[in-house]
């Protein structure tokens, strides 16, 4: 028991430092959470006039009895893009929902995004957006247990502790803030470069005694990504993306295809492979049909923590749809975009 309990603490100690984003919004298919990534990209949609996505993520389900459990709904859509000459609005919304641990330590976010998308030349389009939420975080303190309720074998949930959660609900208001630079000269070529600040107001987030020191510190977030149509039946798309929080990073980076099976590319078969530095190889596949997109990817740990978990990290499932609104259909202004 004694060898169990070191062995949980070690576990403890990799999932602190290796998925301390699993509770800011952590996605392996960062690509397909835009909000998330950047404020910027509502509304930055090149292909369809407006998006819904849903991502659901099970994180360490088999070392940890209450694994991180985390989904999110999105929608945003362009607004004047048949009014103004050369840009467009963006409006959006994103929940999110992750719940972790024995303590059942919930989080609950809610944000309303806005941006607004000015084309430079023929070329070449610059963004700037926005959102601002409600954050709430909750913990079950009766499921929990405490470091002075362990006699050296077990830890008894019936001894007195001497940790007191001030307030075991919390809420507060979260702003985050962006910009997308996107360069398209040929219709068989489109790249796009954010920069992102989460956490912009730094609000406080504590169970404790309020104390001015705990405040969410800003999280940083720059991606790099492009479309390339290779062939007539072939779509690439390389994306490398780098957030920084605190003292913690995360660089990810790889590349996912998509081949054409049919004419117009209503039908799309996704394969694609990502690295997550010095944690884990992401492979993604996925199916298209009708512009409903459905991708899913597998974390295979590489990390010390394969020892424990045998090299299962995380599964991830996302599905996109796309769409144009009928009654603006050929009257506006479309950005280039490699398509099928």
């Amino acid at each position: 028991m004694k060898n169990y309990f070191v062995i949980l603490c070690i576990i403890s100690s990799c999932l602190t430092q290796q998925t301390l984003f699993a509770q800011d919004l952590h996605f392996s298919q960062f690509f397909n959470n835009p909000l998330l990534t950047n404020p910027a990209n509502t509304g930055f949609i090149p292909d369809a006039d407006y998006r819904l996505g849903a991502s659901y993520r099970n994180q360490y389900s088999n070392i940890m009895a209450q694994p991180y459990k985390t989904i999110s709904i999105f929608g945003d859509a362009q607004l004047f893009r048949n009014k103004i000459e050369t840009g467009w609005m963006g409006i959006g919304g994103v929940i999110l929902r992750d719940v972790a641990g024995t303590g059942s330590l919930t989080s609950t976010k809610a944000y309303a995004s806005i941006a607004y998308h000015q084309e430079l030349g023929l070329s070449s389009l610059i963004t700037a957006g926005f959102n601002v939420g409600w954050a709430n975080k909750r913990i079950d303190q009766s499921k929990l247990t405490y470091p002075d309720q362990f006699d050296g074998k077990f830890f008894d949930a019936t001894q007195p502790t001497s940790v007191v959660l001030e307030n075991n609900n919390i809420n507060y208001f979260d702003l985050q803030a962006g910009m997308n630079y996107a360069y398209f000269p040929t219709e068989n070529v489109y790249i796009n470069a954010g920069y992102s600040i989460q956490h912009v107001n730094e609000p406080k987030e504590t169970f404790f005694e309020d104390n001015s020191n705990d405040k969410i510190s800003m999280r940083h977030i720059a991606f790099l990504n492009g479309l390339f149509k290779v062939t007539d039946q072939v779509i690439i798309n390389p994306n490398i993306y780098y957030t920084t929080q605190a003292k913690a990073s995360e660089l990810v980076f790889g590349m996912n295809a998509a081949y054409n099976l049919s004419e117009h590319g209503e039908k799309q078969i996704i394969g694609g492979l990502y690295y997550r530095y010095g944690d884990a190889f992401i492979p993604m596949i996925g199916l298209e049909l009708n512009n409903v997109r459905f991708t899913f990817s597998y974390d295979v740990t590489m990390s010390s923590l394969k020892n424990f978990n045998h090299s299962m990290g995380a599964s991830e499932f996302n599905v996109l749809k796309k769409g144009y609104y009928s009654e603006f259909a050929g009257d506006r202004n479309q950005t280039l975009c490699p398509v099928f």
